[in-house]
């Protein structure tokens, strides 16, 4: 996520810290820098006029702040400027004083707009709603058939009527089996076009006076870059847009679309897509997104993600069979599989608050740990239960037996159950260390307690 512009601007700052003040020479040579930068990033030409005039006014001049130097208090003005720029703070979804809540998705074709739609209705699921999926999208072959595909993935019910060519009907008739089925939100997923034209306009018009919406949402390609940008000013000239969804952002190393869209339109970014993966949707806050393009990490959302990944009383149980060196090849697949749901390798480590490091890192270097794991994993899964948990009994004629299963050689197996033991046994020194240093220092506020323990 805008590993381009974070790079340039990380490479700025450290150029910056030798300096012994802000003047306005070297203030005006960093700017042009940040302003190529953005550009580069495919930030609207005005927007990057306002930026950087706005950056400028808040260093020049000023007294530095204490405990800042120069490279510092220009990054603190980038990145309060970053983050008026992706809309201050996080906007959620408004709600029904009656339910059923109607949120109206909008986009054109190829944007991901059905998936995201599934995507999103997962997100409210799990807060505890009950939401209902409405396919309008009469049109593209086989968009109704995603959408139930999609909907059974995420255990969401989908309203559909493959006998119709009227999305009006569709829509009227969703709304009523979404009050009748005591459906508290309704997501209608509308067609798409190749471009915007007026008979796509009419017809999304049409929608939105019959359902009245509460959000009107567009799924919008990160990847157009400006495209994006002036697809989001033509819809919101004719729907009046509450907010905009961004697709692709995992892939879109330029960034100019979540930087411009929000300056241009008005139209606040609510959830930008991350991945491929149905639970790759996440809430959009601007400050989290600034430190990120800063190379200051994102630790809040990697908290977040833990928080739903990992359980509590498996954490709790996990803790007792490390101190007990009882830890097995089983428990290391469901720490894998838990790590699996907090993202990528890349996306991880780009929320460790670590400057420089995804740019220290190659991402072949990634793409190579990630393989390894994912062959660690094809290796247990092809052991048997009792193996797994009793990796010891594992002779000649088992390690045979899993190479084959596994597409691996017996080599493979041997370093794996090497690299484990040696894992175990670090694991049973540390809780040991924990355990002598729990006795000799208090428990301080906000220090975590017992069952602590950080995902492998």
């Amino acid at each position: 996520m805008f590993e381009s512009l974070s790079e340039k601007l990380q490479g700025l700052f450290k150029k910056l810290r030798g300096q012994g003040r802000l003047t306005e020479e070297n203030v005006a040579e960093a700017l042009r820098e940040v302003r190529r930068a953005l550009l580069e990033a495919d930030v609207a030409l005005p927007v990057v006029k306002e930026f950087t005039a706005r950056v400028k006014a808040q260093v020049v001049g000023q007294e530095l702040l204490g405990g800042l130097n120069p490279a510092q208090q220009l990054v603190k003005a980038v990145h309060d400027e970053l983050v008026r720029l992706l809309g201050t703070e996080r906007q959620t979804l408004a709600q029904a004083q009656t339910p059923p809540t109607i949120i109206l998705m909008a986009g054109l074709q190829g944007s991901g707009k059905t998936t995201t739609s599934a995507k999103l209705a997962l997100h409210i699921r799990r807060q505890g709603r009950r939401p209902l999926l409405a396919a309008c999208d009469v049109y593209r072959p086989a968009a109704v058939k995603q959408l139930e595909v999609l909907g059974k993935q995420i255990d969401v019910p989908v309203f559909a009527d493959e006998s119709s060519r009227d999305p009006v009907a569709i829509a009227r008739a969703a709304l009523a089996a979404a009050r009748a089925g005591s459906h508290d939100t309704l997501i209608v997923d509308t067609a798409g076009r190749l471009h915007v034209d007026s008979e796509m306009m009419a017809e999304i018009r049409a929608l939105r006076d019959l359902l009245q919406p509460q959000e009107t949402l567009l799924v919008v390609d990160a990847m157009m870059g400006q495209d994006a940008v002036r697809t989001a000013e033509a819809f919101n000239a004719e729907l009046s847009l509450t907010g905009v969804v961004l697709t692709k952002l995992d892939g879109d190393t330029r960034g100019g679309a979540a930087l411009s869209v929000k300056e241009v339109t008005g139209c606040p970014i609510k959830f930008a897509a991350v991945g491929e993966k149905l639970d790759a949707l996440e809430p959009f806050y601007p400050d989290r997104i600034a430190t990120r393009i800063l190379g200051m990490g994102d630790v809040l959302t990697l908290i977040e993600k833990a928080q739903e990944a990992f359980d509590l009383d498996q954490a709790k149980a996990l803790e007792q069979k490390m101190r007990k060196a009882e830890f097995n090849l089983e428990d290391f697949a469901t720490q894998l599989e838990a790590m699996k749901k907090l993202g990528s390798m890349e996306q991880i480590l780009g929320m460790l608050p670590i400057p420089g490091l995804s740019s220290a890192l190659k991402r072949e270097d990634i793409a190579t740990g990630e393989k390894a794991l994912r062959k660690v994993e094809v290796m247990i899964g092809s052991m048997t239960p009792y193996e797994r948990r009793h990796p010891e009994c594992l002779n000649s004629s088992r390690k045979t037996r899993i190479a084959k299963g596994s597409g691996t050689s017996i080599q493979d197996i041997n370093k794996l159950l090497k690299d484990f033991e040696q894992m175990r046994a670090m694991m049973k020194q540390l809780s040991g260390f924990q355990k002598k240093l729990g006795k000799k220092l208090p428990k301080l506020p906000g220090m975590p307690g017992p069952g602590f323990h950080l995902p492998l």
